[in-house]
């Protein structure tokens, strides 16, 4: 009798574990999960499931990711850390792969149980808890959705290998092409887009028989031709060169890209290889004879006065009736702000004489390098007298004279970079308008 008086006083002793729960659920926006039960309906079954077992919900946390791979969803690694901080003790979820489909989240759980730190998992059909058995079943189904999910990934692989090798590339076709629009998806065709294809391939006749460059191409699909896009938008400059490089255009694809894996499509071509290659040959020697691609003295330090875009610069070569031929170099703005800007070109020659003038006006705290040219000067002064016995005239004259020297023996003589480095110490920007320059000072010429 005594015996079993101390066993109840005992018993009454153990403390009951308060168990805070923390709802989650989960629906993936990809096309593996689209059947799966909606957040709204996962919320209300498993509430109405904490209502009747008397489990206390601290709160409800609700995401929409995939859970393929570890640590990718937020909210949930959100949770795992209040799991660790002890705000919550057990999980509610409508079924393991809720939780887990990867081997990294599920390992996480399994320790946290190990840990003590998470005491159980509620689904709708089931219970986990530390106990070995529970853990052992939580990562054999937690398993069998990793599985499910890879499977799932190697049948979309092969699907969209098969389709290729029926000649028909996955995802949108580019420009000039639609899809068969009442087919059943996956089996449908790519066939020419009546009102773009004709386009597209006048874009590559006149690169390669008109001689047109690529801005001459957009200023004639953008005004002649009137061309947009299936969303209707205009087409800019670097779209026009990715679909000059597009070998889809002549049959063929590559899929996935950069694999090196290539296929003949189905589909009807627009142009022949011929002249898919003759155009890329127009693209590769074109951008020699246009402005920007070589590195001028004088480029990206000063700006159009006119529309705010930046001034760039180009070289002609002109042969003279005597055989020489002379190199002509032209600064002009690069219409990336406005296309229609009226600003003209400047030669370099006068671009250069007007940079002079600029240095023998401008007040010399103007020029942020004036330190570093002091220090220039007074090191060349050190060299002439020490060496050249010469510094009875050489420390002659005012500082102040023969940095303003130096910095136009820069302008005129100086290497490329300590051009660039001079100007762009100036405070105030450099201002092309009318073909002059101007230094621009908060706004004022």
């Amino acid at each position: 009798m005594e015996q079993t008086l101390t066993i109840s006083k005992s018993i009454q002793q153990i403390p009951v574990i308060k168990i805070n729960y923390c709802l989650y659920a989960r629906k993936s926006t990809e096309q593996d999960e689209l059947q799966a039960l909606s957040i709204d309906s996962q919320i209300k079954e498993m509430l109405a499931m904490a209502v009747k077992q008397d489990l206390l919900v601290q709160e409800v946390r609700k995401e929409s990711h995939s859970a393929k791979d570890s640590g990718e969803r937020p909210v949930f690694n959100q949770m795992i850390q209040d799991i660790k901080k002890g705000i919550f003790q057990g999980v509610i979820a409508w079924a393991p792969d809720r939780l887990s489909r990867n081997a990294g989240d599920l390992g996480i759980l399994v320790d946290l149980m190990d840990q003590g730190r998470l005491i159980e998992i509620h689904t709708h059909s089931q219970n986990f808890t530390n106990k070995p058995n529970d853990k052992f079943m939580l990562m054999i189904l937690g398993s069998q959705a990793k599985l499910e999910n890879d499977c799932k990934g190697e049948n979309v692989k092969r699907g969209l290998r098969a389709k290729c090798e029926m000649g028909w590339r996955p995802g949108s076709p580019p420009l000039g092409y639609l899809h068969e629009k009442y087919a059943e998806k996956g089996q449908r065709k790519i066939l020419t887009d009546p009102e773009r294809a004709p386009i597209i391939k006048q874009m590559f006749e006149k690169i390669a028989y008109e001689d047109y460059s690529g801005r001459d191409l957009s200023n004639w699909l953008n005004g002649e031709a009137n061309f947009v896009t299936k969303k209707g938008k205009r087409v800019t400059l670097s779209m026009i060169y990715r679909l000059l490089k597009e070998p889809f255009y002549y049959g063929d694809f590559e899929y996935p890209v950069g694999s090196d894996t290539w296929y003949t499509g189905s589909h009807e071509p627009l142009i022949t290889k011929e002249l898919f290659n003759q155009v890329q040959t127009k693209l590769i020697v074109a951008p020699r004879r246009h402005p920007g691609t070589n590195d001028f003295d004088f480029t990206r330090l000063l700006i159009c006065g006119n529309c705010g875009s930046g001034v760039t610069a180009e070289e002609k070569f002109k042969k003279q009736k005597n055989g020489n031929t002379h190199r002509y170099v032209y600064y002009h703005c690069t219409h990336s702000k406005d296309r229609n800007c009226k600003e003209k070109t400047i030669r370099e020659e006068e671009l250069l004489r007007q940079l002079l003038q600029i240095i023998d006006k401008a007040d010399l705290d103007e020029i942020g390098i004036k330190e570093r040219i002091g220090d220039e000067i007074i090191r060349y002064r050190k060299f002439m007298g020490q060496v050249l016995g010469q510094d009875a005239q050489i420390n002659q004259g005012p500082l102040h004279a023969n940095i303003r020297n130096y910095a136009k023996y820069l302008i005129n003589e100086g290497t490329k970079e300590e051009k660039r480095i001079l100007l762009s110490c100036l405070r105030s920007k450099l201002e092309l308008k009318d073909k002059v320059i101007y230094l621009k000072f908060e706004g004022k010429k």
